[in-house]
C-alpha cells in the first residue's frame, strides 16, 4: 500500500498485536498469565533503594535500560524511554519485518505522564548545585523532554510515521487510542503503534503522594511498565496472517467540574459510547476500570449506564499497582488476555475532571 493509493478509511480497526513491559516481567504473555491469574505482581521496596513514602511498588523485575535493549546507545537512556523502546521491540519482533515494509506509513503514539520524572528533577538539580548553571551533562538533556520515549522508539525502530506523545493522566492510554484512530481515518498513516509507558523512582513515588492526599498518602502502591498495541484494518491483519484480537468500536470522553459529578459524567460516557458502538448494555461481558481514588464513582457510573447487567470486573490496577498514565493500557491489554469474546468496556476517571471509555468488541 502506497500513500496515493485510494483507502476506504470507514472500516472496522482491530488491534491485531500487543506487548507489555510489567512488573509481572517482560513480554504479552507473562503479563496475560499473571492478571489472568489474579497474582499480585507488587513487592516490598528496599528503602534504603527507594527511599520514599511507599513500601510497596510493581516494578519491572530485574530492568535496565542495557539488559533489555544492549549497551549500545543506551548509557544515557532513562528508564521510561528503556521501557517504551523495549515493549515497541517486542510487538515489532512478534509481527515480522512487513509491519515496517513502508515505515512513512506506520504512525506512533505514546502516552506518558510528565516523561522522566526522575531524569527532569535530577537535571535541574545538576544546573542549581553546579559551579554554573550551564555545567550540566548535555547528553542528558533529551531526557527531560516529554517526546523523549516516543521519539526514541521511533528512531530505535525505524518507525517514520507520524509521531505524537500523549499525556492525560489516567486517561493516556484511551487519549492515544482515540488519537491513533483518527490518524489512520484522516489518511496519515496506514497503521499505528499506540500505547503507554511509566517508569518508578523516588521522585515520581513523592510527587504522586503529595499530589494525592498529603502526609497520609494514597493506600495503593505505585507500578510502572509499558503496553504497546498495533491498530490496522481487520483486511490488512488479515491478509498480514495476523488474527484480529478485537475490534475497536467507540472511544469516548466527558468533563465534571465537582468530584461529586463524577459518577453522573461516567455513566454519561458510557451511555454515548455504548450506543455509538451499536451494542447493547446487556452485551458488555468485562468492564476494566481504572480504580483508585474515584473508584466508588467509577463503578457507580458503570452500574448505572449498565442499567443492571452484571459483566465481570478486570482490575488490573489492584495487581501491577497505580501506573499512572501507563495504567489505561494496561487495562486495554487486561481486556485483550482475558479474550472469550463478548464486548469489553476499559473505563477510567482522572482527577483533573476526565472521564474516558473505550468499547470494544473481543474476538471469541
Amino acid at each position: 500500500m502506497t500513500a496515493t493509493t485510494p483507502v476506504d478509511r470507514t472500516g472496522r480497526l482491530v488491534f491485531s498485536a500487543w506487548s507489555a513491559v510489567s512488573p509481572y516481567g517482560i513480554g504479552g504473555d507473562a503479563f496475560a498469565a499473571g492478571v489472568v491469574a489474579g497474582r499480585d505482581a507488587t513487592t516490598e521496596l528496599d528503602q534504603e533503594t527507594y527511599p520514599g513514602p511507599y513500601p510497596r511498588a510493581g516494578l519491572v523485575p530485574e530492568f535496565t535500560a542495557a539488559g533489555a535493549l544492549g549497551r549500545k546507545g543506551t548509557r544515557t537512556m532513562d528508564r521510561v524511554t528503556a521501557i517504551a523502546v523495549s515493549a515497541v521491540g517486542q510487538l515489532i519482533e512478534t509481527c515480522g519485518p512487513e509491519l515496517l515494509a513502508e515505515p512513512d506509513r506506520v504512525g506512533l503514539v505514546l502516552g506518558t505522564g510528565s516523561g522522566s520524572v526522575q531524569s527532569i528533577m535530577d537535571f535541574t538539580k545538576d544546573s542549581l548545585t553546579g559551579v554554573k548553571p550551564y555545567h550540566v551533562d548535555p547528553a542528558l538533556f533529551p531526557n527531560t523532554v516529554m517526546n523523549r520515549a516516543a521519539g526514541q522508539s521511533a528512531i530505535w525502530h525505524g518507525i517514520k510515521g507520524p509521531n505524537t506523545t500523549i499525556a492525560g493522566g489516567a486517561l493516556t492510554g484511551l487519549l492515544a487510542l482515540s488519537y491513533a484512530v483518527r490518524l489512520y481515518r484522516g489518511g496519515h498513516c496506514d497503521r499505528a503503534l499506540l500505547g503507554a509507558a511509566e517508569e518508578y523512582s523516588v521522585q515520581r513515588a513523592w510527587l504522586e503522594w503529595h499530589g494525592r492526599t498529603g502526609s497520609d498518602g494514597p493506600a495503593a502502591p505505585l507500578g510502572e511498565g509499558g503496553a504497546v498495541f498495533l491498530l490496522e484494518p481487520s483486511a490488512d491483519a488479515e491478509t498480514a496472517g495476523r488474527a484480529p484480537l478485537a475490534t475497536v468500536l467507540a472511544t469516548g470522553f466527558r468533563a465534571f467540574g465537582d468530584p461529586a459529578d463524577a459518577r453522573r459524567a461516567v455513566a454519561d460516557c458510557v451511555r454515548a459510547a455504548v450506543a455509538k458502538a451499536g451494542v447493547r448494555a446487556a452485551d458488555v461481558r468485562l468492564v476494566a476500570p481504572a480504580g483508585g481514588e474515584f473508584e466508588a464513582a467509577e463503578d457507580g457510573g458503570v452500574t448505572d449506564a449498565l442499567d443492571g447487567a452484571a459483566p465481570e470486573f478486570v482490575r488490573c490496577g489492584r495487581l501491577v499497582g497505580d501506573t499512572s498514565a501507563a495504567g489505561a493500557s494496561f487495562q486495554l491489554a487486561a481486556v485483550l488476555a482475558k479474550g472469550g469474546g463478548g464486548i469489553a468496556l476499559v473505563t477510567g476517571v482522572d482527577r483533573d475532571g476526565t472521564v474516558g471509555c473505550a468499547v470494544l468488541e473481543l474476538a471469541g
